[in-house]
């Protein structure tokens, strides 16, 4: 698993940026991906891959405990669909 902070400290190092400032902007870039998501609005980054938001129907389900059917609210979500550049490379 890969986390912001070692996303960070390789774009500093590689960009001869501080911890710090690589940190803000990997921040930055997902409080932006999420402004968009909250604001209904797609994210596209070309070669990586698209953020779309997605409304999901109410729905049936069951309790597994107990067997009751009880119902699910409607809800949104956030999808990611990777590029074709991306699926190739995962691909190989």
């Amino acid at each position: 698993m890969t986390t912001t902070n070692e996303i960070a400290d390789k774009i500093a190092a590689e960009h001869s940026l501080s911890k710090a400032q690589s940190k803000a902007v990997v921040e930055a870039v997902f409080a932006s991906i999420a402004a968009a998501a909250t604001s209904g609005a797609e994210t596209s980054i070309p070669g990586f891959g698209k953020f779309k938001v997605k409304d999901t129907p109410e729905r049936e389900a069951r309790n597994p405990g107990t067997g009751a059917t009880i119902k699910v609210a409607a809800a949104k979500k956030l999808t990611f669909q990777p590029a074709k550049s991306l699926k190739d490379a995962l691909n190989k």
